[in-house]
């Protein structure tokens, strides 16, 4: 099993999430977030005062899945999220050893 860590740009959730939908992906954590990479962050103007945004918002999905489903879902953000400019974001890849049902005490791919 895999957990798939997505970080994107806001406007983009819900084509994200449809696309995920399409392949078969129900399940998924997420949260907004706030952060900056490359893009570092932007100078606003407020009450004619400028003032530095560094935290930019984002959206962090989390999907944990089968082996054998990362990268049809890989392909499902990269295709969705993907605007070609700065700040689209990061996708995260790790292994996860053990998932378990809290309801039921199902585990790991039953789990899922």
């Amino acid at each position: 099993m895999k957990k798939i860590e997505a970080i994107i740009k806001p406007f983009k959730m819900d084509d994200v999430r449809e696309a995920l939908g399409e392949i078969g992906i129900t399940g998924m954590t997420v949260s907004e977030v706030k952060g900056f990479g490359r893009q570092k962050g932007h100078t606003e103007l407020y009450r004619g005062a400028e003032y530095m945004v560094d935290f930019l918002p984002k959206v962090k999905l989390e999907i944990v899945v089968a082996a054998d489903n990362v990268e049809r879902c890989i392909e499902a953000i990269l295709t969705t999220a993907q605007t070609g400019k700065i700040g689209d974001g990061k996708i995260f890849v790790t292994n996860v050893e053990r998932v378990i049902r809290i309801r039921t005490g199902e585990e790991d791919a039953e789990a899922i």
